[in-house]
């Protein structure tokens, strides 16, 4: 059974950084495409970025580019989020997730394309 579990959220004042990290276990090697999610206060489920399962290619929602970075260790079966500039919109809590597939779709990560879920972490922003 794939498993993931995030790792390093906390609080921090605006124009801060935080960085967060997703442990994948139980993939058996096969190829992961791997992304992180947020649900603010109120808020529906969104998107934040993706990065396929070689880690050459990411993508990210339009709020938090050239803010957030995204990168893969595969050898360490993990992803992390480098969160910079940190605003207080970005109080969130955040989530991994991952998904066995062929491919990798284009575009910001849509909650339906994912099946493994970690628990989520919270990242909270004061001005």
């Amino acid at each position: 059974q794939v498993q993931v579990a995030e790792s390093g959220g906390g609080s921090v004042q605006a124009g801060g950084s935080l960085t967060l990290d997703c442990v994948m276990s139980g993939n058996n090697g096969y190829n992961y495409v791997m992304a992180w999610f947020r649900r603010g206060p109120g808020k529906e489920r969104e998107g934040v970025a993706s990065i396929s399962s070689t880690g050459l290619t990411t993508y990210y929602a339009a709020s938090v580019k050239g803010r957030f970075t995204v990168s893969r260790d595969n050898s360490k079966n993990m992803i992390s989020l480098q969160m910079d500039n940190l605003k207080p919109e970005d109080t969130a809590m955040y989530y991994c997730a991952t998904e066995r597939r062929v491919g990798f779709p284009e575009g910001v990560p849509q909650p339906s394309q994912f099946t493994y879920w970690g628990q989520g972490i919270q990242v909270t922003v004061s001005s």
